[in-house]
């Protein structure tokens, strides 16, 4: 009997890998298998070389099923690390973003990350980097916005007719 080979193999191996990575069933599912041949004297470095895993993620998934059956090696939570602000504390942060950075006292005008950084700390004792402060933004439903520099002394009728969103500044026909 003629032995089946798939053409691009290599690309097919890395397609059909994907496609268990996208949904939680087939990664289950995938567990499921690897157990199997376990389970059927394979050893965990062969199933690992079939896989495309690491030996030691088979030994878990292996550990996890003797210990826990079939609950052992489906999707677990993964709520990563706690927040360091409760609910009260998130929807005053929400509040002060509609605010002026200067209603708390700041000479800044816009809220930005290091801005925001710094009034968690002032006023929650909490410390969260810049960039971490800037996804909270939009997590908290807000937008990041660069005020558009003006020029000092600059007539403001002119400015607003330069601009390209200024009805003054649209010319007709267009």
């Amino acid at each position: 009997m003629k032995k089946f080979e798939i053409r691009d193999a290599e690309i097919m191996q890395i397609a059909i890998r994907q496609e268990i990575d996208r949904s939680e069933e087939s990664r289950y599912d995938h567990r499921l298998h690897g157990v199997l041949l376990v389970a059927s004297d394979h050893t965990c470095t062969e199933v690992a070389r079939l896989f495309g895993e690491d030996r030691r993620t088979i030994q878990r998934w292996v550990s996890r099923f003797e210990a826990s059956g079939f609950d052992g090696i489906r999707e677990g939570d993964h709520p990563g690390r706690p927040t360091k602000l409760d609910d009260e504390q998130w929807t005053n942060i929400a509040a002060a973003l509609r605010k002026s950075p200067r209603d708390f006292g700041y000479e800044q005008n816009l809220w930005d990350g290091k801005m925001l950084s710094e009034h968690l700390k002032q006023q929650y004792n909490v410390r969260l980097g810049v960039r971490q402060c800037q996804r909270l933004f939009s997590k908290l439903g807000f937008r990041m916005r660069k005020p558009r520099p003006q020029i000092a002394q600059a007539d403001p009728l002119k400015v607003e007719a330069f601009k390209k969103t200024s009805p003054l500044g649209k010319k007709k026909g267009y």
